[in-house]
């Protein structure tokens, strides 16, 4: 009983789940196995003042999640990058914009695809969000075989432990083809057109991925 008084407990930042280690334990990092988000095993003073009684209310995981990714959001993308974002909707945002200056292809009229240097994106972090992925939609004309007017294909590689702002880079990435699946295509044509000019994929090779700080 005495052992369990000064384990350390807390939770994911990714999914919520609970963990209780010994104080031993404190600054290592770890994968959490429910989401695959990196976590860090906090001081037990930190935990224990995080425990105590408070008047204030406490903040939901998803509200936390969301004020998290609005302010990465915002620190990764509001320079002048090829990833810039527009705009951010509501208290915290659940909805943002982002312009793309990334090459890829539109196709007008069924003609030969030509090339589009600018992009709009939309995303929508759902109820359901982090657990499942956020609904993705093109705003503006693209051909590509996982893209179509509706959706932009990414919840085959989502989880709940992925950074908003990582998304944002790998819609990016599909954009410029650097990422495409011609297996299981949304757009039939688009995938038969990549897979028969291999040699000009990607149509823009520039790294997207913000520097670290």
């Amino acid at each position: 009983m005495a052992g369990d008084a000064v384990m350390i407990s807390f939770q994911c930042s990714g999914c919520g789940r609970s963990f209780s280690v010994p104080p031993t334990y404190a600054g290592r990092r770890a994968t959490c196995k429910g989401c695959g988000a990196v976590v860090t095993v906090p001081a037990a003073a930190a935990t224990a003042a995080a425990t105590q009684p408070s008047s204030a209310p406490r903040i939901p995981m998803r509200v936390r999640r969301l004020r998290t990714d609005a302010e990465l959001m915002a620190k990764t993308f509001s320079g002048t990058g090829p990833i810039q974002l527009k705009a951010a909707v509501g208290d915290p945002p659940s909805t943002y914009r982002l312009e793309y200056f990334v090459r890829g292809l539109e196709r007008v009229n069924g003609r030969e695809p030509i090339v589009r240097d600018t992009h709009l994106v939309e995303i929508e972090l759902t109820s359901d969000y982090p657990r499942l992925s956020p609904h993705c939609k093109m705003l503006t004309p693209i051909f590509h075989p996982n893209i179509d007017a509706r959706t932009i294909c990414v919840g085959d590689h989502w989880t709940a432990g992925e950074r908003l702002i990582d998304l944002a880079v790998r819609i990016g990435e599909m954009i410029a083809y650097q990422a495409y699946n011609i297996k299981s295509p949304l757009n039939g044509e688009a995938a038969m057109w990549a897979d028969l000019n291999v040699e000009k994929i990607p149509i823009d090779p520039r790294s997207l991925r913000p520097a670290e700080e």
